[in-house]
């Protein structure tokens, strides 16, 4: 039977009873909570197919000025009259409003076609598929700028051939068989906000390519008051996670800034991590089970106590795997208490390196709050222009506060850098959190500068990525990159990274650019680095190809300070080339040996992290043929 409380369905096996109406989950046994998600199936319907987010948002031109359209953002229904300013003088370059977005392509890459698979997935599965082109389209990428520029000028010739949507782990189990059997390529597909290339279909795929969309699998499974503990469908997007959860006066605490439209599968499957992960930590902190359905059985630690030592740890197998070795499809999380409390604050410093030392002194005295971010100069400016236009009370207020920066607190406005700041907990707790911050930031010459502009930094990082495809719609392409380094070389990674950036540019004489940075996590030994790097191309002919020349000799130069390959945005395809120098050879060996016992056919050919086309292949010349129906195999 099923029935319907707010904004979730529950299947409920008939022996049991489901919860009555507008009482808490108190679940002893495993329930199916289905999720009404804020996405569609027919995901066009919602969200952008030529770019990011919804439909209904986006930055856009009128009478010279650049306007923020939708409701679901702060900025919502603005003139940006500033940020108008601020582009001009960066990239000498007008707003185009009459500039048209791409439009829906007539025709689609013919389907590759394989009559065996498509026939006993229709005679032998309940699995919902689609071969309509619109369908096949927005799932072949993810969303890197190349993606998109690729998308928005036709480049793809190779898009999935078909489209499955299981809706549970047993549908998965027999897709991944079909696949295996048939030879079939698949690419696990959860909320397609990948930015390191991990979804985009490989170009050079022979066989038939299936994309299987998880969005049907976002079921609440079962909740466990007592050990904290929730198992959802790898399938549910975080903003839909969240929601369940706090209706049961929960949290997960993982906010990505991709949050609105990322999954919980993409989360495990590229480490990923979060802007309050000092309270609630990083993916592989909040995963307590996984399951991993492979060509050669699932993948699953059978205890969930909260730590074993029982050989290596399996989980840390498909954290980070990137869609190579199979498709997860469940995930048992740790879940805490709603906050009681949740306050912003700002600071500002007088530079950035009065700024990164007050980052480490808190990472010192492990006194993070739930988010603390460091902007440099260039970001802090491009954050202010992001401000709507104001009434001339609040112009002249901030004129007032400009002159207590830069007369009484002698501060250089071209080196002035903010923090922001996000508290969560009791009201005590919270207290007691913001008087140590501050007397931290006294230490560094730093002084709060108050909970709006906090709230405003944090809620903007939502809004970035649209910045992005109007960017790339106006003549600017744009991206960011991120990364990890120790604390002893945070500066010097920063100050390096900007200059070789500014010398490739200079290099390839590129004239109107920006670069700046941001440190947007702490951690005992080190931080993770966000850079944003864009630059006019209007006259160029390849803009995306230059742009990703100059990020390359930028993650060479991240590289050299003792920088990590990702922190948290995954290998992909698009650093690929430095894996094998960053795990050793040693390292890519075991990945790859893992890869050949889990995936000897190679249908998860995704071209993530290694190469190893040539060497599946061979394997799968070599071995024997596959039974039907794989063994279960847990581990």
């Amino acid at each position: 039977m099923a029935a319907k409380r707010n904004n979730v369905t529950t299947d409920v096996p008939e022996s049991s009873v489901a919860p009555a109406e507008g009482t808490a989950l108190t679940l002893d046994t495993r329930v199916s909570l289905r999720v009404d998600s804020v996405i569609p199936k027919k995901r066009q319907e919602t969200l952008k197919w030529f770019g990011w987010g919804y439909n209904d948002s986006q930055f856009y031109g009128q009478d010279g000025i650049i306007c923020f359209r939708g409701d679901k953002y702060p900025l919502g229904g603005c003139e940006l009259r500033n940020f108008t300013k601020w582009v001009e003088k960066k990239f000498e370059l007008t707003v185009d409003p009459s500039k048209p977005y791409p439009q829906l392509p007539q025709t689609y890459p013919r389907p590759v076609e394989n009559a065996p698979f498509l026939t006993e997935l229709r005679g032998s599965t309940k699995v919902e598929h689609s071969l309509e082109g619109i369908d096949r389209l927005i799932r072949c990428h993810g969303q890197t700028l190349n993606d998109i520029y690729s998308l928005w000028h036709n480049k793809f010739h190779r898009i999935p051939d078909i489209v499955v949507w299981p809706h549970c782990h047993d549908e998965v189990v027999q897709l991944v068989r079909l696949a295996h059997k048939h030879n079939v390529m698949m690419v696990p597909y959860g909320g397609g906000t990948s930015v390191s290339g991990a979804i985009t279909c490989p170009q050079e795929e022979k066989r038939t390519i299936c994309a299987l969309d998880t969005s049907q699998m976002n079921r609440l499974l079962w909740l466990n008051r007592e050990n904290l503990t929730v198992c959802f469908e790898a399938g549910i997007v975080g903003q839909d996670l969240e929601r369940v959860l706090r209706e049961q006066g929960l949290t997960v605490g993982h906010e990505p800034d991709s949050y609105e439209f990322s999954t919980l599968g993409g989360w495990v499957a590229t480490r990923a991590s979060g802007m309050k992960k000092n309270v609630y930590g990083n993916i592989e902190d909040l995963v307590v089970r996984v399951r991993m359905v492979t060509p050669t059985g699932t993948l699953e630690r059978e205890c969930s106590a909260p730590r074993v030592s029982c050989g290596p740890d399996f989980n840390h197998v498909i954290l980070g795997s990137e869609g190579t070795l199979g498709v997860i499809t469940e995930v048992v999380l740790k879940v805490r208490p709603l906050p009681v409390v949740k306050r912003y604050g700002s600071l500002a410093f007088p530079n950035f390196e009065q700024g990164v030392l007050f980052m480490r002194e808190v990472a010192l005295r492990r006194c993070q709050p739930a988010s603390v971010r460091l902007m440099d100069n260039e970001q802090f400016m491009f954050g202010q222009a992001l401000k709507p236009e104001k009434s001339w009370w609040t112009s002249l207020v901030d004129g007032l506060k400009q002159r207590y920066v830069t007369a009484w607190k002698g501060i250089d406005l071209s080196e002035i850098c903010a923090a922001t700041l996000l508290f969560e907990g009791d009201l005590k707790d919270v207290k007691r959190q913001e008087a140590i911050i501050y007397e931290i930031a006294a230490k560094f010459k730093g002084f709060p500068a108050g909970g709006q502009n906090g709230e405003r930094g944090y809620i903007l990082t939502f809004v970035i990525a649209y910045i992005r495809d109007f960017g790339l719609h106006q003549g600017i392409v744009a991206e960011s990159f991120e990364t990890s380094v120790p604390w002893d070389r945070c500066s010097l990674l920063c100050r390096s990274v900007k200059q070789r950036v500014v010398s490739e540019c200079h290099k390839r004489r590129i004239t109107f650019y920006t670069i700046s940075c941001r440190v947007t996590q702490t951690y005992d030994a080190g931080a993770c680095i966000y850079f944003y790097f864009g630059f006019r191309c209007v006259d160029v002919a390849n803009p995306v190809a230059l742009f990703e020349a100059i990020e390359h000799s930028a993650r060479d130069e991240i590289l050299s300070c003792g920088g990590s390959l990702s922190h948290h945005h995954g290998v992909g395809k698009i650093r690929s080339n430095w894996y094998r120098k960053a795990v050793t050879d040693t390292g890519s060996s075991l990945y790859s040996a893992t890869k050949r016992h889990l995936d000897p056919k190679n249908i998860f050919a995704l071209g993530n992290l290694l190469p190893l086309e040539e060497d599946i292949q061979k394997a799968a010349a070599s071995s024997p043929a596959s039974p039907a129906s794989p063994p279960k195999a847990k581990l």
